[in-house]
């Protein structure tokens, strides 16, 4: 089977993505797959990688290669796969499956799964709807309210508006979401990428400003004290939720710092809370999963305050971190899926859903 593995891309998780690739492309099993690892750069071009070196993938360093050749990836369904374009030649190379282990805008919002569906060529992962509807978080967050799914309080501010009155934008989501300490996040980023925590009016100004550097859509949440917990989900129509798993960082909260740089935080599979907790967010993460027409793969985020044990929906990643010490793998390592056999499942299931 040939199968493409793309990783890179222009968003901030570049440098997670190739985190990310270069863990699956360790882990893939070399006898089933003749694999071609296709990276595209921070500035948006794409190459084919023969002979990838997974370290070279890991530390960037790839894109140093000189045997790196300009790739296309077609959406004419007759060419169904990559058009390599060498010195002298153009060479179409067929695919049959695609795994986009890409984070963040340009991968995981539905941009290239939508290439991929006008390729004609099967995929891991969610479809271009629920890719879009789960990158931005503010439109997550309508569907789950209508799945009855209970989340924390929100603002959404709009950067033209924040652009006009800044002091009035920050008044009026405080004044929603009724109490500090509150989040700030951009609507469509990932990896903990421009959230700040506001613990008064002129943070949670300067929280929006950084926050827009990143979008034009900024969700203001309410601060939920509790248990930071995840429960990976995996299949189409009738998918699985896995046991569920806790982070513990020790900074004041899950920072892209905290989850990729600092060995000192904690992740506990289970989670440190109830066996009825722990099966709630099962529950619920599965009804988030389907509400939000998700397939093959996404982690579930939640709380478990610590004053009542209530669950509370916090977001969903339908590109899941894959690194060495990302949740999503340890999760089904845990229920006795190892990574090797899960990247086998996951490819299972894009072809699953293409052929109907």
């Amino acid at each position: 089977m040939k199968l493409a593995v793309l990783f890179g891309g222009v968003s901030s998780e570049h440098t997670i993505s190739q985190l990310s690739a270069a863990s699956v492309l360790r882990n893939l099993d070399k006898e089933k797959y003749d694999i071609l690892a296709v990276g595209i750069t921070e500035d948006g071009r794409w190459f084919y990688y023969p002979n990838y070196d997974a370290a070279r993938i890991e530390s960037g360093a790839w894109v140093n290669e000189q045997t790196l050749v300009p790739a296309v990836l077609s959406p004419d369904r007759g060419t169904h796969g990559l058009l390599l374009l060498r010195d002298n030649a153009v060479e179409n190379v067929r695919l049959d499956c695609v795994f986009p282990v890409l984070h963040g805008v340009g991968g995981e919002d539905g941009t290239v799964q939508g290439l991929l569906e006008l390729a004609g060529i099967p995929y891991v992962g969610c479809g271009v709807a629920a890719s879009a509807n789960t990158m931005d978080k503010s439109i997550a967050k309508v569907l789950v309210d209508e799945a009855g799914v209970r989340q924390a309080r929100y603002y959404l501010a709009l950067r033209p508006d924040f652009e006009k009155n800044a002091e009035a934008i920050a008044q009026a989501a405080a004044d929603q979401i009724g109490a500090f300490p509150v989040f700030v996040k951009p609507c469509s980023s990932g990896s903990s990428v421009g959230v700040a925590k506001a613990c008064d009016m002129t943070e949670l100004v300067a929280g929006l400003r950084e926050a827009f550097q990143y979008d034009a859509k900024v969700l203001v949440e309410e601060f939920i004290d509790g248990h930071e917990v995840e429960c990976a989900v995996l299949g189409n129509s009738d998918a699985i939720a896995s046991t569920v798993g806790e982070i513990a960082p020790t900074q004041d909260f899950y920072t892209f710092d905290a989850k990729y740089n600092d060995e000192s935080s904690k992740l506990y599979i289970p989670a440190h809370i109830t066996e009825e907790q722990i099966e709630t967010v099962r529950r619920n993460a599965l009804r988030v999963y389907a509400a939000l027409g998700c397939r093959g793969l996404s982690r579930v985020d939640f709380f478990c305050t610590y004053q009542d044990g209530e669950i509370v929906f916090n977001e969903l990643n339908a590109i899941p971190g894959f690194t060495s010490i990302s949740m999503y793998p340890k999760l089904f390592d845990y229920e006795g899926i190892g990574y090797t056999a899960l990247l086998d499942r996951l490819i299972s299931l894009g072809l699953e859903e293409h052929n109907g």
